[in-house]
């Protein structure tokens, strides 16, 4: 069989470099693992616009329809602040996101022992917080029509955002959560506002129904999403996997991001159907953007990009044991004491640069031969 194929698309401003660094843990796994990847490599965002005048050329959205997962790691800057919104360097992401047709956006919140104490939240709340978020990505009321400023019949104007799902949008995305949970500890929970909102209910009704009928195994719960919100903050490792809608989850992945304390430590994967062999359509990034104040300094931060490969080894590829093995080398150097700049803090470390992190995660990855 060939090797499974992987898009590289670093982008902007430290994209270039945390992608350096993934592309030492892939070279590991072929030498070390037997592992091979045919990696190929292109353009997207601000550097695509430089070569190309667009954000994404055709040619290499059909490179990212043909491989079996795409890895990218950042778009934007300030240079391109003043371009027409059409060919601003996030259309080219949101391109693939929607051409892929990638309706399902996880966002795992993982904290390690060793940055606990980064947390703003007291050490034994978030000491071994692992959540996933299942956020809908393609639907909801960033795509509902209408959609607009409009004048209104007094002078003024009205702004409408209409939030709209359909059945089939809502249980393509549940199903998702169910199947993560079952790799996990089986626990899903649905949040929305079917208290206020028509489109709660259905939402509901609808995660129930799939619940019922397909996955009866897991265990569901749900929760208004502002209750979420606030059981997050409260008591975060009372979860296991949370769906919800692509508003909801816009908000809530972000404060369970902030509950690790480090927002250069989050990957993410964003998922769709499977294709002819079985593997879903699927791009991997880290959460964190591209910080052009810091590119080309040797001061980024890797693991996040490095975490999102060990998601496209779980999801993509079929290979938990040698993400798990992936995530181990990560909390093993940073157990260590090995600190990016933004990880330095008062208990101290050894502050060490972006390539330097990338080989110390290469260094433990041969230890745990």
């Amino acid at each position: 069989m060939a090797n499974p194929s992987i898009l590289i698309l670093p982008g902007d401003g430290i994209g270039p470099e945390v992608m350096a660094e993934v592309r030492k843990i892939i070279a590991w796994f072929g030498d070390k693992r037997g592992l091979e990847f045919n990696v190929s490599e292109d353009l997207v965002g601000g550097s695509a616009y430089d070569a190309h005048g667009v954000p994404l050329t055709d040619e290499t959205m059909a490179k990212a329809q043909a491989v079996d997962a795409v890895l990218l790691g950042a778009v934007g800057g300030p240079k391109y602040d003043n371009l027409d919104f059409s060919v601003k360097p996030e259309r080219g992401l949101l391109r693939l996101r929607k051409e892929m047709d990638l309706f399902s956006n996880l966002r795992p919140a993982q904290c390690f022992d060793a940055l606990a104490d980064f947390s703003s939240l007291k050490k034994d709340i978030v000491a071994g917080l692992d959540i996933m978020i299942v956020r809908e990505l393609t639907s909801g009321v960033y795509f509902g029509e209408p959609r607009g400023i409009f004048p209104d019949n007094e002078g003024g104007r009205v702004g409408i955002n209409t939030q709209r799902y359909t059945t089939d949008e809502i249980r393509r995305v549940a199903r998702s959560a169910f199947e993560l949970a079952r790799r996990r500890n089986n626990k899903v929970c649905s949040m929305e506002k079917a208290n206020v909102m028509e489109s709660g209910i259905l939402w509901r009704e609808e995660v129930q129904w799939v619940h019922d009928n397909e996955y009866p195994d897991v265990e569901l719960s749900h929760m208004y999403a502002d209750a979420g919100a606030m059981q997050l903050v409260r008591w975060p490792k009372q979860f296991d996997v949370i769906v919800t809608d692509n508003l909801f989850g816009d908000l809530l992945s972000d404060c369970a991001a902030m509950l690790t304390g480090s927002l250069g430590m989050l990957p993410s994967a964003s998922l769709g159907a499977p294709m002819a062999n079985g593997r879903p359509k699927a791009l991997y990034e880290p959460v964190h953007g591209s910080a052009p104040d810091i590119a080309g300094q040797g001061k980024a931060n890797p693991i996040a990009c490095i975490l999102s490969f060990a998601m496209a080894l779980r999801y993509s590829f079929d290979q938990g044991d040698e993400a798990t093995r992936l995530e181990q080398a990560v909390e093993k150097v940073l157990a260590d004491g090995a600190r990016t700049a933004d990880l330095m803090g008062p208990e101290g470390g050894k502050l060490i640069s972006t390539s330097e992190m990338g080989d110390v995660i290469v260094k433990a990855l041969d230890a745990s031969l």
